[in-house]
C-alpha cells in the first residue's frame, strides 16, 4: 500500500472518531437535559416570587396584609403622625437600631413581613405600648417603624425586597 492511501486511511479514521465522538456527547446532551430541567421551579413557584400590590385603596392609617412566599406583609400607610413618631426616637436605646430613613423608600408607606423575629408568630397590626405591632404569643411590641421596642424579640421586623411601580402599586420581590 502506498503511503497515501494509509495517510488517507488515517484521515479518514480520524474524522469517523471524532464525528462519533461529537454525535455522543450530544446524544448525552440531550438525554441529561430534562434531569437538569427538572431542577428549575415550577410556574407556580415562579409566579409566587413577586407579587404587585395595589394601594390605591389603602386610606392613611389603614394596613393591608397580603400573602407573599406563604408569609403575611403588612403594608401600612403611616399617618404624618406617625411618622414623625417614628422619626423622633433616639436608635441608641433600641434593641436593634435603625433609623425609620433605612426601612423606608417613602415615608408614608411601611411594608413589612409579617412575622414576629423571635418564634415565627403573627402579630396584630396597630396593638401594644407603641401603636405598631404587638405579638401576643411572647410580649413583643414593635413602634410604627417594625422596630422592637420591647420584650424577647431579638430583631425588627424584616423588609421584603420592594419597588414602587407608580404610586398606586408596589411590586414585592
Amino acid at each position: 500500500m502506498s503511503e497515501n492511501k494509509k495517510s488517507k486511511k488515517k484521515s479518514r479514521r480520524s474524522f469517523i472518531h471524532q464525528a462519533s465522538g461529537a454525535m455522543g456527547v450530544v446524544a448525552v446532551a440531550a438525554a441529561g437535559w430534562p434531569l437538569v430541567d427538572q431542577m428549575n421551579p415550577s410556574k407556580d413557584v415562579e409566579a409566587l416570587a413577586t407579587i404587585e400590590v395595589d394601594i390605591s385603596g389603602l386610606s392613611e392609617g389603614q394596613s393591608k396584609t397580603v400573602l407573599w412566599r406563604g408569609k403575611p406583609l403588612f403594608i401600612k400607610h403611616r399617618s404624618q403622625n406617625e411618622i414623625d413618631e417614628a422619626k423622633s426616637v433616639n436608635i441608641e436605646e433600641l434593641p436593634h437600631p435603625e433609623n425609620d430613613d433605612e426601612r423606608v423608600k417613602n415615608p408614608k408607606y411601611l411594608v413589612l413581613i409579617g412575622v414576629c423575629t423571635h418564634l415565627g408568630c403573627v402579630p396584630a397590626s396597630d396593638k401594644g405600648d407603641f401603636k405598631g405591632w404587638f405579638c401576643p404569643c411572647h410580649g413583643s411590641h414593635y413602634d410604627t417603624s417594625g422596630r422592637i421596642r420591647k420584650g424577647p424579640a431579638p430583631t425588627n421586623l424584616e423588609i421584603p425586597p420592594y419597588t414602587f411601580k407608580d404610586n398606586n402599586t408596589i411590586l414585592i420581590g
